[in-house]
This record gives structure tokens, C-alpha cells and sequence, in this order.
């Protein structure tokens, strides 16, 4: 139940941030997902059971984003997925592997959106901006990762039951 407390307090700063601070502060390419920070951190740390979570946190981040609802959440559920199935084999204690997560999971879930509005939209218009701006947002999330599981003690919420 605690750990349940952490994380609806992480995801509301996290959204605060991502919704209201940041974009007032920072550029638009170099604007970091502090929400995929988080579903890798979850999918690395915790059970299958915590995949609704990350669906949840995808659906917050679509009515945040302005695009197709469920497109994120979709994406944020085969992320969640695909770290928790890696996460039995490796040793998920490492800041190194949080970085080069983040780094993997923006870049997935970039082409992943991609893979669905090529299948289900018919704008063309938003294909360039999405391909143009997955490196530097995946660059940008893998440093702000850094930061953050740098200097925070999140490596201890995992163990929190």
C-alpha cells in the first residue's frame, strides 16, 4: 500500500512537470517524458499485475498530448511488457540499464505510435514530425534518466512492499 502511495505521488509530479512546467521552460524538441522514465522503472521493478498502471499513465499522457487517445497507452503496455519479460534476466539494480532503457523504450515507443497511425489514421502530416524528433527525444530522456537515477533514491522503492 505504500508503495502504491510513492508512486501515485511520483505520477502526480510527474505530470505536473511534464504538463505545466517544463513546457513553459524548454524548448519543444528537448522537452523530456518524465512518464516513460517511469513505466521502464516499473517494468524493470515490478510484476505483470502493475501493467495497468502503465496503461493508465498512457491514456494520461494522451489526454495531455493532443493526439489520438490510446496511443501512448498502447505503446506504454508493450513497453511495460517487454522490460517486465527482460527484467527476470538481468540484473535491473543498475543506473546504466535505467539510461539505456529509457533510451530503448522512447525509441519503441515512437516507432511503435508510428506502426498504429500508419495502420489506423489517414493524416499524413504528423509521420515526419514523429520520425524527425525520436533520436533527440530519446537523447533527451536517456539524460534526464541519468539525472534522475543519479540522485534519487528511487532504487529503494523498488524494495518497498
Amino acid at each position: 500500500m505504500i508503495k502504491l502511495i510513492w508512486y501515485a505521488i511520483l505520477v502526480f509530479a510527474a505530470i505536473i512537470l511534464q504538463v505545466s512546467v517544463i513546457p513553459t521552460h524548454i524548448a519543444d524538441p528537448f522537452k523530456p517524458n518524465l512518464l516513460i522514465l517511469f513505466v521502464v522503472f516499473m517494468g524493470l521493478r515490478e510484476e505483470l499485475g502493475w501493467g495497468v498502471l502503465a496503461f493508465v499513465l498512457g491514456l494520461l499522457h494522451d489526454s495531455f498530448s493532443g493526439l489520438y487517445l490510446g496511443l501512448n497507452a498502447f505503446s506504454y503496455l508493450v513497453i511495460f511488457l517487454l522490460f517486465s519479460l527482460v527484467a527476470g534476466r538481468l540484473y535491473t539494480d543498475r543506473r546504466s540499464l535505467m539510461i539505456l532503457g529509457t533510451f530503448s523504450a522512447t525509441m519503441v515507443s515512437g516507432l511503435f505510435s508510428l506502426l498504429l497511425l500508419l495502420l489506423f489514421s489517414s493524416s499524413h502530416g504528423i509521420y515526419a514530425s514523429l520520425l524527425e524528433g525520436l533520436v533527440p527525444q530519446s537523447l533527451v530522456n536517456a539524460l534526464v534518466a541519468s539525472i534522475v537515477f543519479t540522485f534519487t533514491p528511487l532504487a529503494r522503492l523498488g524494495d518497498i512492499r
